[in-house]
């Protein structure tokens, strides 16, 4: 649903139980010609200095927070309920302060896009056995993955990277809950060799 003051569209789609995972430290994770991915730690009751975003984003919440924002320009504070495993589009809102308003800490993913969007098109569905579409525009196309133990997905081709968000850790391989990934275009597929089930956020890039 939008949020007009914000200019975000918040998505959410039941989150798992083992997005309970402490908060993690702010890291940079990587950085190349298209997005910019950085892990930001929101800790409670600290109001963030004025600061505005030049280019949209897709925010990854990773844990339940509440968070209150102050603007510059005239508008009226704001609070918003984020919840775990929640995803949102947000685009350049100008200038604004924010502070988590929750007594507990939590943990954004942040993909900042760098290249403009281009002409959508259509493309082609993914399983929905395994994938549901969060959102998708002209810049991106959000998926939301999950596996049950040993189950993988079927092969597919991408045309252009993408961003994979892990909400749950993977034991078969080094990436934990809020890592998140490089994924080069071409073949591809998922598989959780693990015992537990495997959820994740995939951001695909459209140019």
């Amino acid at each position: 649903m939008s949020k007009p003051i914000l200019k975000i569209l918040p998505v959410f789609c039941g989150a798992l139980a083992v997005f309970g995972f402490a908060a993690l430290p702010s890291a940079s994770l990587f950085e190349n010609n298209d997005v910019k991915v950085t892990r930001a730690l929101e800790k409670a009751h600290v109001k963030g200095s004025f600061h505005e975003h030049k280019v949209n984003r897709v925010m990854v919440y990773l844990q339940d927070g509440r968070q209150r924002f102050e603007y510059q320009d005239g508008r009226a504070p704001a609070v918003f309920e984020w919840k775990a495993g929640q995803v949102v589009w947000s685009v350049p809102e100008g200038m604004h302060s924010p502070e988590v308003v929750s007594d507990d800490a939590f943990n954004i993913v942040e993909i900042e896009l760098k290249k403009p969007g281009v002409a959508v098109v259509a493309l082609k569905k993914p399983s929905a056995k395994y994938f549901k579409v969060e959102f998708e525009n002209n810049q991106v196309r959000v998926l939301r993955l999950k596996l049950g133990p040993h189950q993988s997905t079927p092969a597919m081709t991408r045309d252009h990277g993408a961003v994979a968000v892990y909400l749950t850790d993977q034991e078969s391989t080094p990436h934990k809950a809020g890592d998140a990934v490089w994924e080069t275009p071409g073949n591809w597929k998922v598989e959780n060799a693990g015992g537990k089930p495997l959820e994740m956020i995939l951001v695909e890039l459209r140019n």
